[in-house]
């Protein structure tokens, strides 16, 4: 085949077929999929393991499962043991009749012939099903400075932006071909020119910004580009802790989900601009200015789409993406504290924390984790996102921190104050 890339001999004998027709399918894919974004090169993948967003069986995924029988039959597995996305089930988590019959009989059928396909393909263990995969307990944490063929979008954002690896945002099955092949097309944010700041964001708030909202406001302005972050640090420090990266987790995925960001530099925290400073900002970089009424405006302006925007909270959704060992424990003092200010035992609507299994088995191990569940909530390995994406669970007014889950689903915002009201006294 012949290419515009430049290829390595190695690239070039696996394109002309040498490791079998499939290994040339799997490069000529990626070959294409670097041209198209004009790729002059493809380069290692560099990270010790890989990362997978399609973690569900859905009947209209059927060629994707067909495509894995391909791969593992031909012996075309995964380079790199991955982690994968969250599994989309769990019987803890509440649900009527009807739902559970569009999940088992309508939605996830196959879902353990899947997971059957995924261990043959390379799947790093049993607790290997979370979106954020770079969590210690995990064990999938990359360097500063490798090169990823991840997906999943709030996880890109994390590596790029608070470890200072480098990964594009790819589709689900472009990632799994990266770490097939060994290689991605050098493009984007690969290239240091990539990952210059075309936005300059002046955060110029009189309290903490909500992490949540934040990050959909710059999401939503800048769209798919690179915002260089200047005045976080009055609130969150210099110091990239665990309650920082926490923070910076969750305010990640808001600008990944409401705009396309795959990388965010923040002045004085994150690794590049810590580095590099206001080198990073491209020549005419527009500029945003952030106050709290522009935070308000924009929190005012998430539409409502139950069909009774008065109706009462059925279920309340915490950790999209999943919840780090710390927010756990912090939410569980949190919850008692609200319960016991309001003279409550348990929470008043059914209410779903969901972190990674690694973490959910460390967190069983504590004193913490009886007194979470004494409050009435239930801890799940759970992609809140798969839960709801059907025209049933859609139905249901459920109530979220996620700005992730609200852009994807039917769910509805609410700050982290507000959650707390919500589920220890009933407030909306």
């Amino acid at each position: 085949m012949a290419t515009k890339m430049q290829l390595t001999p190695e690239q070039q004998s696996i394109l002309n077929g040498e490791q079998g027709e499939t290994m040339a399918k799997v490069l000529k894919t990626l070959v294409m999929y670097g041209e198209a974004f004009g790729a002059e090169k493809m380069v290692p993948v560099t990270s010790e393991k890989g990362h997978l967003v399609t973690s569900f069986d859905l009947k209209a995924m059927k060629a994707v499962y067909e495509l894995m029988d391909q791969l593992i039959e031909a012996g075309a597995v995964s380079g790199q043991p991955f982690s994968v996305d969250p599994k989309p089930l769990d019987p803890q988590v509440p649900a009527n009749f009807l739902e559970r019959l569009v999940f088992k009989k309508f939605m996830y059928t196959q879902q353990e012939n899947y997971d059957a396909q995924l261990k043959k393909l390379g799947l790093l263990s049993e607790n290997a099903y979370t979106c954020a995969c770079y969590l210690e307990e995990v064990g999938n944490t990359p360097e500063k400075g490798d090169i990823l063929s991840w997906a999943e979008s709030s996880a890109v954002v994390y590596a790029n932006s608070v470890l200072g690896a480098r990964c594009n945002r790819n589709s689900g099955i472009i990632e799994l071909f990266g770490s097939i092949a060994g290689y991605v097309p050098c493009f984007g944010l690969l290239t240091d020119e990539g990952r210059k700041a075309t936005w300059i964001v002046e955060v110029k708030t009189e309290k903490m910004p909500e992490a949540q909202v934040l990050g959909s406001a710059i999401g939503m302005k800048v769209l798919e580009e690179v915002p260089y972050i200047k005045g976080l640090d009055r609130w969150l420090g210099k110091e990239l802790n665990k309650q920082n990266k926490a923070y910076l987790k969750d305010f990640g995925a808001a600008t990944a989900s409401n705009g396309a960001v795959g990388l965010y530099h923040v002045e004085n925290l994150t690794p590049e601009a810590v580095e590099q400073g206001e080198k990073l900002i491209a020549p005419g970089a527009k500029t945003y200015v952030i106050d709290d009424a522009e935070l308000e405006r924009i929190k005012n302006g998430y539409p409502v789409v139950w069909k009774n925007p008065d109706a009462r909270p059925r279920l309340c959704f915490v950790g999209c993406p999943h919840l780090t060992y710390d927010q756990l424990i912090s939410w569980t003092e949190q919850v008692e504290a609200k319960l016991k200010e309001n003279g409550r035992a348990r929470v008043v609507i059914p209410t779903v924390f969901t972190a990674p299994p690694a973490v959910v088995e460390k967190f069983e191990k504590t004193p913490y984790a009886p007194r979470l569940k004494a409050t009435g909530v239930i801890l799940s390995y759970i992609c809140p996102l798969m839960y709801m994406n059907n025209p049933i669970a859609a139905k249901k007014p459920v109530i979220t921190n996620s700005n992730k889950l609200r852009t994807y689903t039917t769910a509805r915002y609410y700050t982290d104050a507000e959650i707390l009201d919500s589920i220890t006294k009933g407030v909306q």
